[in-house]
């Protein structure tokens, strides 16, 4: 396919780390940047808008990082921003390249036809997600059950709206395998953590988790940490310390080395 969207001095779609780790832990970012390919324009926006919560989810890439170093996991981390295309959303979600983002406008994403969408879906999401199918092929192609991680982060307060108090928030959809034991021990720390919140998690509003992870019966967890907790280099060392601890601990429990397709 001849590139229309990414040029020669645009990054991948996406990056590794760890590819070759014995680990059967995959860490996932999906909103791990807030680059715009450069035929794009920074999409119409400042750089104050772009590298704002609107345009990736803040601290979420730098906690993966330290998750995959710690863990000696492999991750993949999406190379651009969520507003060039969602990488965490079904094709049929209508913010999956969302004209507007918290009531900021976007205009690169402003009546756009459908070859220029598809290229998006083309050169982006479909690499990205490509990658992490491979990853799990070949994780579980070694005898070992994965573990599928994907690290977000979600802004204290959307413009207009309530406060929200949890440091951390832990969802799911059908399978709580392994977002119920986490939720507890995060709660034994002492953590205000949310259960479904700040979101719902479904297969209307989410992409990575249940194609990646229900539709092949494997635990998973979607951890979203506010981005106050993360700004710095010492947070972040220290949710990651305390994640890669936990996530340790839920290896070894049964429900995580087996398949379980969740039907209801």
């Amino acid at each position: 396919m001849t590139a229309t969207l990414l040029g020669p001095g645009d990054p991948p779609p996406f990056e590794t780390l760890n590819e070759g780790s014995a680990s059967r832990v995959l860490l996932v970012c999906d909103h791990a940047s807030c680059r715009v390919p450069a035929v794009l324009d920074d999409l119409g926006l400042s750089e104050v808008e772009r590298t704002e919560h609107i345009g990736w989810d803040i601290g979420a890439a730098a906690v993966a990082r330290r998750l995959s170093a710690l863990l000696d996991a492999p991750a993949i981390l999406a190379g651009y921003s969520r507003l060039v295309i969602d990488c965490n959303r079904p094709a049929r979600a209508p913010d999956r390249v969302p004209p507007v983002s918290d009531t900021i406008p976007v205009p690169g994403n402003e009546a756009l036809d459908q070859s220029a969408v598809q290229a998006r879906v083309d050169e982006i999401f479909t690499p990205y997600h490509d990658a992490i199918a491979a990853a799990l092929d070949r994780m579980a192609g070694g005898g070992e059950v994965p573990l599928l991680v994907a690290v977000h982060s979600f802004t204290p307060q959307l413009n207009g709206g309530a406060p929200r108090p949890w440091q951390i928030g832990i969802c799911w959809d059908k399978d709580q395998r392994m977002s119920a034991p986490l939720i507890e021990l995060l709660r034994a720390d002492g953590l205000l953590v949310g259960a479904n919140e700040p979101y719902d998690f479904g297969v209307l509003t989410d992409y990575t988790l249940p194609v990646h992870a229900e539709e092949r019966g494997l635990p998973s967890l979607l951890i979203e940490i506010r981005n106050d907790e993360i700004l710095t280099p010492e947070a972040v060392e220290t949710w990651a310390v305390r994640l890669a601890g936990h996530i340790r601990t839920l290896l070894t429990l049964p429900d995580s080395q087996r398949l379980e397709f969740v039907l209801a």
